[in-house]
């Protein structure tokens, strides 16, 4: 019988694939490729000469009776443009049409962005919650982000460079200034991890380019920050230096985890 293959391509380094992935899709009649030009680099790398037709987000639908016709042929691979179809790719509709027809669904596993980011993020590892790339609107971006506040476990989602800054601001807003590891570029050349606060990564992240897996630290059972002595002081250090409101306040609430109104009040105090 023929099986449809969910092979798992590498995020970034083409090093990354293993070899039961490389000798599945060199053995099956077809590959549905979400991306045929990456897919195609991944082949050309290995010798790979086996024919493909491509499946992605925009033809997925009118797609599946061919893809499911050539099951009937023989084995088909289906690989996304990095990483394991189905997660925030296309494949899920193939998936759910081939195992309702009897026909077996095999997976290849291997890298994984969210996996890995949350990894090497230093936040908990034991729980999270994966809730994929943020809504491209405003509101519907806050939304999204309301429905895990009260998350206690690590959280995980995707972003594109040029919505990271907008979606910071909201994450900020939603769920506070916590801790976050935004990991840039996972096993590519320029591969980047930062770690800090909200706050903080938006004062880093002024220009984002590539592309963005963001681990978000859990709500918690935290203890309450309290404006001590010394915060104050640091805050008419930094009056007396000439830093503005905004700028002082922001970097006091991403070293301390106080609110920036409490701040806010403590810096009325000193003017």
């Amino acid at each position: 019988m023929p099986i449809l293959y969910v092979v798992a391509t590498p995020i970034g380094n083409l090093e990354d694939i293993s070899r039961r992935a490389l000798r599945t899709l060199g053995e099956v009649r077809l590959i549905a490729a979400e991306d045929t030009r990456k897919t195609k680099r991944l082949l050309n790398a290995y010798d790979i000469k086996t024919p493909m037709t491509s499946y992605h987000e925009q033809n997925k639908r009118s797609k599946l009776g061919y893809i499911l016709a050539k099951l009937e042929e023989g084995d088909v691979a289906l690989v996304s443009e990095a990483g394991m179809p189905g997660i925030s790719d296309p494949g899920y509709e193939l998936i759910i049409a081939t195992s309702q027809r009897g026909i077996p669904v095999v997976p290849i596993p291997g890298p994984s962005a969210i996996i890995t980011a949350l990894a090497i993020s230093g936040l908990p590892t034991s729980r999270f919650t994966y809730i994929g790339f943020l809504p491209r609107k405003h509101g519907e971006r806050r939304r999204r982000l309301e429905s895990v506040a009260g998350e206690s476990g690590t959280i995980i989602a995707l972003e594109t460079p040029h919505r990271l800054r907008e979606a910071l601001d909201d994450i900020l807003l939603t769920l506070g200034d916590r801790r976050v590891a935004i990991c840039r570029q996972l096993t590519k050349l320029h591969e980047e991890v930062f770690r800090g606060t909200i706050s903080q990564a938006l004062e880093y992240f002024t220009e984002p380019r590539g592309e963005f897996t963001l681990v978000i630290e859990g709500k918690g059972e935290k203890e309450k920050p309290e404006l001590t002595q010394d915060i104050e002081q640091k805050l008419q250090r930094m009056h007396l230096s000439g830093v503005t409101a905004k700028e002082a306040i922001a970097k006091v609430a991403g070293e301390t985890g106080l609110s920036k109104k409490e701040l806010y009040r403590a810096w009325l105090k000193l003017s």
